[in-house]
């Protein structure tokens, strides 16, 4: 079967349609098999479609070969090169900087944490007045 460029018109998908609906025996298969080649012969030649050959029969189970296997191997092996040369560029911070870092973290945690409870028991107190 072959594959259209353009889409179909209503007219031709009602066709289609009609085709696949009727119920198909041993001698209708070869007439239909004549009807679509002859439909799509003069879809071509008069719309100007482009039919382009189907290149694999289709298959339930689709199996790598070799070189498609290769291929793969290949592209992951090219990728982790990358990563590698991407990893030489990144500047990395000292020990000195990574405790630091660290420290700041720390004490802004806790700045916060104390904050936010000043913040709770001070709500909390007040609706209790409200409420009482």
């Amino acid at each position: 079967m072959a594959r259209l460029l353009r889409k179909k018109t209503a007219s031709n998908r009602k066709k289609s349609k009609q085709n696949i609906d009727t119920p198909e025996t041993s001698q209708d298969t070869g007439n239909i098999l004549k009807k679509s080649v002859s439909i799509a012969g003069a879809l071509a030649e008069t719309k100007k479609f482009h039919i382009l050959p189907q290149k694999k029969p289709l298959t339930g189970a689709k199996t790598l070969t070799d070189k498609e296997t290769n291929n793969y191997i290949d592209k992951i092996s090219q990728f982790l090169r990358e990563v590698k040369i991407e990893l030489k560029k990144i500047t990395w911070p000292t020990r000195k900087q990574t405790i630091g870092s660290t420290v700041v973290v720390i004490i802004l945690v806790l700045i916060v944490s104390f904050f936010l409870s000043v913040v709770d028991m001070g709500l909390s107190s007040l609706v209790h007045i409200i409420l009482q």
